[in-house]
This record gives structure tokens, sequence and C-alpha cells, in this order.
């Protein structure tokens, strides 16, 4: 399978860290963002070839993919201007459209069970032509939060509502069919396109879900950053103890 890790956007929330450091290169446990991404897409063992679009401080992006050990899988898409993440999508229907991929934003720290995620996705109902990832989020206000029919499929999402439905939410990590880009041809065909605005209200009752019920994060506030950090702290020491 190919993968796209999205990590062309601005951190404007992220200010003043994003001032001069990208949000997928901004430093949790001593390791940079997109490279818990890469670490954990190697380990997965699954992702021969990873396609990271760039834009923002893309000369910081390209050295550290650089020195990456990781640099040999991994392909730079550098956006002039920024697509949104399903125009990105969109533009690479020719590169991702052999097989079913993988597209993640790389501003969250997660912890994902890769085989539990992608047998999820190849035992969907026929209906689906793709699985989101869903987590229980602490801030329900600032996420997308899903309602969801018997089978797990995607009915509504609310997306960033000040009276939410609850806190249910879109962790913005997909496993799609090529099916999907049936449905971006049917989006405006001119300007940015965001996947939460512009395709998943197309994919409702089209889309299932898989619940992440180790650990994920979206890092885009100093606050939330500060709580991942935390978080990733507690988690090693827990991984170590349970290896000792």
């Amino acid at each position: 399978m190919k993968a796209l890790l999205l990590a062309a956007g601005l951190g404007e929330r992220l200010k003043p860290v994003t001032l001069t450091t990208p949000k997928c290169l901004v430093e949790i446990g001593g390791q940079a963002l997109l490279d818990h991404w890469l670490r954990s897409l190697n380990a997965a063992e699954r992702f021969e070839q990873i396609f990271i679009n760039t834009h923002y401080l893309v000369d910081k992006v390209c050295e550290f993919i650089r020195r990456s050990p990781h640099s040999e899988r991994v392909h730079l898409i550098y956006e002039p201007r920024l697509l949104g993440t399903a125009g990105t999508l969109r533009n690479l229907q020719g590169i991702l459209q052999e097989d079913d991929f993988l597209v993640a934003h790389a501003d969250n720290l997660s912890v994902i069970d890769w085989p539990r995620f992608l047998d999820a996705h190849h035992n969907r109902p026929k209906h689906s032509i793709g699985t989101m990832m869903t987590f229980y989020t602490d801030a329900p206000k600032s996420s997308g939060i899903v309602e969801l029919d018997h089978d797990k499929t995607l009915i509504q999402m609310h997306e960033k509502t000040s009276s939410p439905r609850g806190n249910l939410a879109n962790a913005a990590v997909y496993l799609f069919s090529p099916s999907v880009f049936g449905v971006l041809r049917a989006c405006s065909p001119t300007g940015p396109l965001d996947i939460s605005r512009d395709l998943i209200p197309r994919l409702h009752g089209r889309i299932t879900t898989f619940l992440n019920d180790i650990y994920h994060r979206d890092i885009g506030t100093p606050d939330s950053l500060t709580k991942a950090r935390s978080d990733f702290t507690r988690l090693f020491n827990v991984a170590k103890g349970s290896t000792s």
C-alpha cells in the first residue's frame, strides 16, 4: 500500500512554536512528529511508498527527510500554493489510484494498532469505500464529532460545533479505496478542497469507522501539544515498565 501524510499546513493555531518550525517537525519525546509517523508506518510493514506534501518552511522538511533513515521510501510533493487536504488527494490521483491507500494528517500524535485497523478496512461493509479512524476526544468543540449507525458506518459528522453531540471524533486518518476519486471529481473543480469540509459530507453512509482505543491527539494548539508531550512520557514509561 501507499501512504499520504499531509504536512503542508501553516500551523497558525500553534504559534509562536510554528514561526520557525513546521508543525510536522515539532518535537514530542525528543522526536519530530513526522518521525513518529515514519517509524509507525515502517513498523506496520505494509506501506512501501510514503508521500508527504510540503509548503510551509519546506527547506526544513526536505532537510529532515534527507537525514531520515526512512528517506528512500519517502517522496516529497511541494505545493507552491496550498491545495487543501482533499485538493492534495485529488492532485495525487495518478499515483494513489492503483490500490487502497492511507491518508493521515501528520499533525496528530497517534499510536495505531495497524493489523486491527487494516483488518477492519478489508472486512468493511460492501457499500463502504473507506475507513475513518475515530477516537474519544477531550476537546469535542474543536473536533469533528461523528454519528454512526449499527454497523459503525458514518451517518453524520458535526465539524467543530459549540454544542457537540458526544465526544467520538474523526481522527483524520483514513484508509480509502480508489473509488474515493469518483467522489472527489464531483467536488468543486477550482480552489482548495478540504477532506472534512468537502469530501466527508459526500461519504455519509459510505465510509465505515475504526476506533483507536490506544492513543490519539491533535497537537494543533499549544495546550494540546503540552498534553501530548506529557502523555508521551507517561506512555513511554509504561511501555518500558511492561517489558522490564
